[in-house]
């Protein structure tokens, strides 16, 4: 391993650290903020879910033509698709915040034990959502800095858990969506 590159890679680490604890942070505190009840004149955003859910659906599916690039050793590609991935989870990020800014939230009217079902989907779904951020960070980071041996040993973690949180993000919606007023 070239001390260079870890070198390299330790300059991220500061960045990692903050957007990790700053992104949850901002997204918890937006979330609670509904623009409508402050007395702002706008419209609730209602037609963003399905959009932001497909994005999720998305981004399920670049994961895993990226996963297959690099499988096939088409290393370009596989940079390129990784790339599109965490530009649409910021697409996906901006446009949830906005939604949820301009709206109210939506209950879970499901009952019996597919309730359980969805809420175990969507705890694990959030408490993974904001475990991937450090995880995808860090597993870019190592990929731009050309530590690829490092890269290759947390992207066995990043990639299921991230494919989790993008198809999972998929099920919340379907589920939910029946409920949307």
């Amino acid at each position: 391993m070239n001390s260079t590159n870890i070198d390299k890679e330790k300059k991220y680490n500061k960045w990692i650290v903050v957007l990790s604890v700053v992104i949850p942070l901002a997204v918890a505190a937006l979330f609670g903020v509904n623009l409508r009840k402050l007395g702002f004149d706008v419209e609730p955003l209602s037609f963003l879910p399905p959009i932001y859910a497909s994005i999720n659906g998305l981004t399920a599916v670049v994961l895993i033509a990226a996963f297959l690039a690099i499988k096939n050793k088409n290393r370009k590609l596989h940079e390129r698709l990784m790339k599109f991935a965490i530009m649409l989870s910021v697409a996906f990020l901006v446009m949830y915040v906005a939604y949820h800014m301009t709206s109210d939230s939506t209950k879970y009217g499901g009952e019996g034990s597919i309730r359980y079902v969805y809420f175990f989907i969507l705890i694990t779904h959030i408490l993974l959502s904001i475990v991937i951020i450090p995880f995808v960070l860090v597993t870019y980071v190592r990929a731009i800095t050309n530590n690829f041996e490092r890269h290759k040993k947390i992207a066995r973690y990043t990639f299921p858990m991230w494919l989790y949180v993008a198809i999972t993000g998929v099920i919340v919606y379907l589920m939910i969506s029946p409920y949307y007023a």
